[in-house]
């Protein structure tokens, strides 16, 4: 049997004989169907038109991606901590960035932004021997069920020197970042979505359906964002970061945001 990985997405589906009917993800209000309709690549045909990209963000933070790009086209990170490694947000292609990996220790545990990302989350953990933490709010979106998908309730999941998942929900309801004191630094995905020029962010719903969130759930995230001290805030491409007065952009992002919708 095939695994099918959903060509738009990325999504990784269970191994079986033909590709899935359809994509939820893609048939989502949040994301898309392209034009000619729902395509399906090969994992194998994946490894075989694409290569790794590594680019080091800043001490002990390094940016994985593919090279051409591939569905979404985000770049994973893979943050350094003594206590153990976290893979931040995921892509396809495991063997490409497994040496490298190894070499900085290996990965304790994996956290994803949001659903749109999950892609082959399954692989990574598999290849590492360590769980994939999920929001309990986004079990219906793991397409790929596995003992390795742990699910957590709540609103915040502390892990090690000091390094917490904060569930905020908003483009989806299990939607979380990872806050990093010692780098002084939020890793946001698309939850806080950092914009061209790298100063400012901003929130939806959907990005490419261009869907707004109601303001009271923009303020919330502000809010809950507030007692948390970040500098840095790493979005989910290379260069949408913004490099300094990244809790200031938040509170001038959501601003703007309610201003813009009042």
């Amino acid at each position: 049997m095939t695994s099918f990985l959903c060509k738009t997405c990325g999504t990784q589906f269970p191994e079986a004989d033909h590709p899935p009917d359809a994509c939820p993800i893609c048939d989502d209000d949040r994301q898309y169907v392209p034009e000619e309709g729902q395509q399906w690549v090969t994992y194998e045909e994946v490894r075989a038109t694409h290569r790794a990209d590594i680019r080091e963000e800043q001490p002990r933070l390094t940016g994985i991606g593919l090279t051409p790009s591939f569905g979404i086209g985000q770049r994973a990170l893979l943050l350094e901590s003594p206590g153990g490694n976290v893979l931040w947000d995921c892509l396809p292609l495991v063997e490409e960035h497994e040496s490298f990996v190894r070499g900085r220790g290996g990965v304790a545990a994996i956290g994803i932004s949001h659903p749109h990302y999950f892609t082959t989350m399954v692989e990574w953990a598999h290849a590492f021997g360590c769980p994939v933490l999920v929001p309990e709010a986004d079990r219906g979106w793991v397409l790929r069920p596995d003992p390795a998908v742990e699910l957590w309730s709540g609103d915040e999941r502390a892990l090690w020197d000091g390094l917490t998942l904060l569930r905020l929900g908003g483009h989806f309801p299990g939607g979380q970042v990872l806050h990093w004191p010692e780098g002084d630094a939020l890793l946001s995905g698309d939850i806080v979505q950092v914009l061209p020029g790298a100063r400012r962010v901003s929130f939806m719903y959907s990005y490419p359906m261009l869907l707004p969130l109601p303001t009271r759930e923009v303020e919330r995230i502000a809010a809950a964002l507030e007692p948390w001290q970040f500098e840095r805030i790493y979005g989910a491409w290379w260069g949408r970061v913004v490099r300094a007065g990244g809790k200031d952009a938040v509170r001038r992002g959501a601003e703007r945001y309610v201003r813009a919708l009042a």
